[in-house]
């Protein structure tokens, strides 16, 4: 080969080097993230619990490495609220979750009435993760998507919009982010090109709308029966102050005919009429009687109504057992984090 061959092939291999060189870093600068990702997640080591919810979220490769690349951990003492000492519960309630500095924590709820709760709280933070790695112009070009949907589902489901109440003094971004990771977790019926943006982290949206429904339905069913047993009991105790008003007043009427009848027999007013005597006698007996069959029909009310005071009692008491069980600051001192 000649030497000007050789030179020109030595000048194209090289010019080949320099042109996949620059491809390579221009394709690790594009996927820097996912990259760092994959190698966080090779590097993680997940506890037990984080391992059996990502299995139980049915998550796509993609989810997978976002999920475990937030190294997620999981506590159910005062630790946990060390880890998500950012969020501010006053505005959010029971905080369950949170997802700071790229990492999501995650509260040890145990109670099998709200089996699945932790896992829909990993998917929703999960959420705020893929959302945070989205470039600024696709989030921006996604939120006033999101906020339509929102606003066509909430016309319907007014559940949803007092869901989404306790953000809506955020700025609209941030108010995205949280619609977002909710509608992804909590909305049944979302308009195709939403559902093909969360298969890019999910196999089975669905099932993870049928665990949020499940545990979600122990609480929608304790406020419903609360607020059935509130209104028959107010409709009830109407209904028995009334009629122990008439009962009363009967009563006040029955104990002056009686007293009436009582005096004029003392006068000897029916001495010469033992035929009324006897009607008068018997129509108070029959009043009495009819009086007695009144309050004995009262006071089964009343012990009804006491019954029902119990239940909402009882129920009361369920109601607050589930609020401690959610509520990381009642957790045990103790450190117990699994991470």
């Amino acid at each position: 080969m000649a030497r000007g061959e050789r030179s020109a092939l030595r000048r194209c291999i090289t010019l080949f080097c320099v042109l996949l060189l620059a491809g390579l870093a221009g394709f690790a600068l594009m996927h820097r993230q996912e990259i760092r990702d994959h190698f966080t997640a090779l590097g993680f080591d997940p506890a037990p619990r984080i391992t059996e919810i990502k299995r139980e979220l049915d998550l796509t490769p993609a989810g997978e490495r976002v999920f475990l690349a937030t190294q997620p951990t999981i506590d159910g003492s005062q630790h946990f609220n060390e880890q998500c000492a950012e969020v501010d519960h006053s505005e959010h309630g029971h905080v369950l979750g949170c997802f700071t500095a790229d990492r999501i924590h995650l509260f040890g709820v145990t109670d099998e009435r709200v089996q699945g709760i932790v896992e829909v709280t990993a998917a929703h933070e999960l959420l705020h993760a893929t959302y945070s790695r989205m470039g600024e112009g696709d989030r921006a070009a996604l939120a006033p998507k999101l906020r339509a949907v929102y606003e066509d589902l909430a016309e319907d489901d007014p559940r949803l919009r007092e869901r989404m109440q306790v953000y809506e003094h955020l700025p609209d971004a941030a108010f995205a982010n949280e619609l977002h990771s909710v509608l992804g977790t909590e909305a049944r019926d979302l308009p195709d090109w939403l559902e093909r943006h969360y298969a890019q982290w999910f196999d089975d949206r669905d099932a993870l709308v049928d665990t949020f429904e499940a545990y979600h339905s122990v609480f929608v069913d304790l406020q419903q029966q609360a607020e059935n047993l509130e209104s028959e009991m107010t409709a009830l105790r109407r209904d028995i102050e009334a009629r122990k008003a008439a009962y009363d007043d009967e009563v006040r009427r029955f104990n002056d005919d009686a007293a009436d009848f009582s005096a004029r027999n003392e006068r000897y007013e029916f001495s010469d009429d033992p035929d009324e005597f006897d009607r008068i006698q018997a129509e108070l007996a029959e009043r009495r009687e009819t009086l007695e069959g009144t309050l004995a029909t009262l006071q089964a009310d009343i012990d009804r109504y006491n019954g029902l005071g119990e239940q909402l009692k009882e129920l009361g008491e369920i109601s607050s057992e589930l609020d401690q069980q959610l509520n990381s600051d009642l957790a045990p001192v103790t450190t117990r984090p699994t991470d």
